[in-house]
């Protein structure tokens, strides 16, 4: 008798084929999941980054009578790579091309000394070196990943003239452009530039895939806001736009003021 025929061990290429179509589909079914898992947990990151900035700015102010983070005094404008033209525009730097603390910067030396790393969004959709960018401090320009809104000045050359701002007290903001009060101070940068202007370092920087903004206001609470529609979206792609960047950035936050 012959002995019965053995089955030859390993997988044949059906079943290969099979296992590797199961693969694919089970992948498929999955990765949205994962991918929005982590999309909701770097957006519950950066809620936490603003609020722990609130609880600086409300620090900052305990210590400065009440007023918020605020300058230093913009040195003449001399060249399109300055992001700080004029003292107290809304900006997303930490210190100037002096290497001068500016801004949310201001906050470094003592509120967050210990976790400087909040001024940094982990929904960024651009790369980012927080590390180098913080070693830029005191040296260089250095940006974090927020807009700051400290006396939302659009000027692209300060006025000798003009008086400070009076609201920078933190219990007493005033009133925005709409005659409505300001309540949005922080908020992350959904910044469209033309590509060829990367050479000043001016570049696109937005976050989220710019599905949403997250927002920090002066009482110190933050939430994240639908940016489907493009409201919180700054785009100067049209060169003729980039000198109004000041004016769009104001009014993204002028438009977060009346969230709820």
């Amino acid at each position: 008798m012959h002995p019965p025929s053995q089955r030859p061990s390993g997988f044949t290429l059906v079943e290969l084929l099979v296992v590797l179509a199961v693969i694919a589909i089970l992948s498929a079914l999955l990765l949205p999941a994962m991918a929005g898992a982590q999309a909701k947990a770097r957006k519950t990151a950066c809620l936490s980054n603003l609020r722990q900035l609130g609880i600086a700015i409300h620090n900052y102010a305990s210590d400065a009578e009440g007023r918020i983070p605020y300058g230093p005094k913009a040195p003449p404008f001399s060249n399109p790579s300055d992001f700080y033209p004029a003292t107290g525009t809304v900006t997303s730097l930490i210190s100037l091309q002096d290497g001068s603390p500016v801004g949310l910067g201001l906050l470094l030396k003592q509120c967050i000394a210990t976790q400087p790393k909040v001024l940094f969004c982990p929904g960024s959709d651009q790369t980012i070196d927080a590390d180098a960018e913080l070693a830029k401090v005191g040296v260089h320009q250095a940006q974090s990943s927020y807009y700051y809104r400290h006396a939302g000045n659009i000027q692209l050359h300060d006025n000798p003239a003009d008086p400070p701002p009076a609201h920078l007290l933190l219990d007493n903001l005033g009133e925005n452009r709409n005659g409505l009060p300001i309540r949005a101070l922080v908020m992350d940068t959904e910044y469209l530039a033309p590509a060829n202007l990367a050479v000043y370092g001016v570049k696109t920087t937005t976050h989220h895939s710019q599905q949403f903004a997250d927002i920090l206001f002066s009482d110190g609470h933050a939430v994240s806001r639908p940016n489907a529609d493009g409201r919180f979206t700054v785009n100067v792609l049209d060169f003729m736009e980039i000198l109004n960047s000041f004016d769009k950035i104001l009014r993204t936050l002028e438009t977060a003021d009346t969230q709820p």
